[in-house]
């Protein structure tokens, strides 16, 4: 380690700037979205089996729920413009606009050049939970997803079973795509119901054990048609490892609700991102 200059305490004590300022981001009509909420019926559901996968689709006006079941368990989430897996959902551009972990009012936005809302979270159960003593917070925009090729790079392992693995086999079976085919579209995900944080020593990323219980639940709200895959990940609650046959594993449920006719009256599906797509002369 290099010897610190005279002025590094000066340094480090220059404060921070927002790198997305988010105050002129266009606000979700979280009310309007809760009375219609209050009035929509489930019309179908979908499951997530332990270490394995679902798909569900969810049209635009709708809401979708994921809720745990018999056990306490994180999922995976991979959403995509049905009609165009090349709009898919964009985990860094996300969490540069709304943080680290989402809640209630934060969207999930799409890649470029769409950069538009998919999907508002207009319920969260463990709202409650804040941040903890190591600096844990719930359905984070960090991690990437557990993958059979980390796996096979650090501990030379083939396991299938994986989040990964799971939302590929999910898509391929969506839209008929051999899964060679299928794969390159599954993307970063939202973490839903995972516990994580940095550690404050080694800035590395971490998990703990899941606060969810049976019962707890996130809603959204789709502003756009989309395609959903969701994986029950094979870690179980994440308190000890993932990508392995070890930890208890629960189902996961996806509800769809259909609010009455009329009761988003004025709200329409946001446009695509309004950049000219020149890149300059």
């Amino acid at each position: 380690m290099t010897n610190p200059p005279p002025d590094a305490e000066a340094r480090r004590a220059v404060p921070p700037v927002i790198c997305y300022p988010n105050d002129t981001l266009p606000q979700p009509p979280l009310a309007l979205y809760a009375d219609a909420l209050a009035q929509a019926e489930v019309v179908e559901t979908a499951v997530a089996p332990p270490r394995d996968a679902c798909h569900f689709r969810v049209d635009a006006g709708q809401f979708f729920r994921i809720t745990s079941v018999e056990g306490p368990q994180v999922g995976d989430l991979n959403l995509w413009n049905a009609q165009d897996l090349a709009e898919r959902f964009y985990s860094g551009k996300t969490r540069a606009l709304h943080g680290t972990h989402l809640t209630t009012g934060r969207r999930m936005w799409s890649a470029f050049p769409y950069l538009r809302p998919m999907a508002t979270i207009v319920e969260d159960s463990l709202d409650w939970y804040g941040a903890d003593a190591f600096g844990g917070r719930v359905h984070d925009v960090i991690g990437t997803r557990c993958d059979p090729y980390t796996g096979n790079l650090l501990s030379g392992s083939q396991y299938h079973h994986c989040c990964h693995s799971n939302l590929t086999r999910a898509l391929a079976e969506a839209t008929g795509l051999p899964r060679a085919k299928a794969e390159p579209h599954v993307h970063d995900v939202l973490n839903v119901f995972m516990c994580t944080g940095f550690t404050a020593d080694t800035g590395q990323y971490f998990m703990k054990a899941s606060p969810v219980r049976p019962g707890d639940h996130l809603t959204f709200f789709a502003e756009i048609d989309l395609l959903g895959a969701l994986s029950a990940c094979p870690g179980g609650d994440c308190s000890s490892e993932h990508s392995s046959d070890t930890a208890q594993c629960y189902p996961l449920r996806v509800d769809i609700l259909t609010p009455p006719a009329g009761a988003l009256s004025g709200w329409t599906p946001p446009g695509v991102n309004g950049y000219d797509r020149s890149h300059g002369p």
